[in-house]
Order: structure tokens, then C-alpha cells, then sequence
């Protein structure tokens, strides 16, 4: 997290990715997003809105997107809000980065039932790992309504460190060294 192109990007451009990237670009300058969806990413740069997963929420010039899977390289910290069943594959995608790597997804892949945590850690085992958990609603967080989340790590510097990256007026992390209770 040295002096990265952009401070912290998100892997996912659904409601939650889309609300997670309106809450960071309230406090860095500029965020990027990467979508697997084309309109996802045309829309996000042209018209400032995701109007396929998050519609009537005006966004931040601050966010850009692309589908360009590559670029998320140039993040200091990458949020990862794809859906559980499509992070193996989107990590296994990800170029090498040693960036902490925030994990979003609920939930447990079908086949293995391994959860998020584990199954970056067998795909990147070399990148350090969180877990971002609320409850929360992708709605409200964009909406800037008040929200306390749960950002657990077992290392506590890299919790702080985190912490400090993506806590807002209105967005507040909790550190825990409790992941899978984060993420069950």
C-alpha cells in the first residue's frame, strides 16, 4: 500500500462493489473498479451511474471502471466483491500484486463449500488477506447513511492499516481477528 496509482480499487462492479467504490471515492481522489459486464463499465465512465446493478445513484467522477482485469495492478489494496462462486476464477485471473486483498463475498462455493477466506488463500497464499462483513445494505452504504462494519484480519497492523484506507465520516470498520466468524 506504498504509493500505488490508485490508493484502492474494487474487484466487482454488482451493487455491493458499486456502493463500496461511491464510499472510497469520497475520500481518495480517484478510485478504479473493475466489471466483467461492458454496460457496467460504459455506464460507471460515460453517464456516472451503474444502472444494472445500482440504479438512480449518481456516482463520482473519481471512480473509474474497466474490465480490464489487468490494470487492478496499479491498486494499493483491492476490494473483492465478486460473488463467492466466481473468486477462485477471478483471483486465479489476477496478476500477480502483492496488495491485501479485502475480501466482500458472502457465502461458500458450491463445490467445495470452502469459505472466501479459504479459497484465497489457496489461490493467492501469498497476498495478505481480510474479511469486510456487515450486515449492510448496498443501498444505504451509497446512499451514506451511517454503517459500523467488521474488517477482520489476523494480523492487527494490517487490520489498522486498512481501517485507516477505507473508514469514512459515515463508513466506520471495527477490527476483529475473528475471520471465519466475520464471514459465517
Amino acid at each position: 500500500m506504498s504509493n500505488p496509482k490508485y490508493p484502492v480499487g474494487i474487484i466487482g462492479g454488482g451493487a455491493w462493489g458499486t456502493a463500496l467504490a461511491a464510499v472510497m471515492a469520497q475520500i481518495h481522489d480517484d478510485v478504479l473498479i473493475w466489471a466483467r459486464e461492458p454496460e457496467v463499465v460504459a455506464g460507471i465512465n460515460d453517464a456516472h451511474e451503474n444502472s444494472t446493478f445500482l440504479a438512480g445513484l449518481k456516482l463520482s467522477s473519481k471512480i473509474i471502471a474497466t474490465g480490464d482485469l489487468n490494470r487492478m495492478v496499479d491498486c494499493g489494496a483491492l476490494l473483492v466483491v465478486t460473488p463467492a462462486q466466481h473468486v477462485r476464477a477471478t483471483l486465479a485471473a489476477l496478476p500477480e500484486t502483492p496488495a491485501p486483498l479485502l475480501l466482500c463475498a458472502k457465502g461458500s462455493e458450491a463445490d467445495t463449500q470452502l469459505l472466501v477466506a479459504d479459497i484465497a488463500s489457496q489461490v493467492r497464499p501469498d497476498n495478505p488477506l481480510a474479511v469486510l462483513s456487515g450486515p449492510t445494505f448496498a443501498h444505504e452504504v451509497a446512499a451514506g447513511k451511517p454503517t459500523a462494519i467488521t474488517l477482520a484480519t489476523a494480523n492487527q497492523s494490517l487490520g489498522s492499516a486498512l481501517m485507516r484506507l477505507i473508514a469514512a465520516p459515515h463508513f466506520r470498520p471495527y477490527w476483529s481477528n475473528d475471520v471465519v466468524g466475520a464471514e459465517i
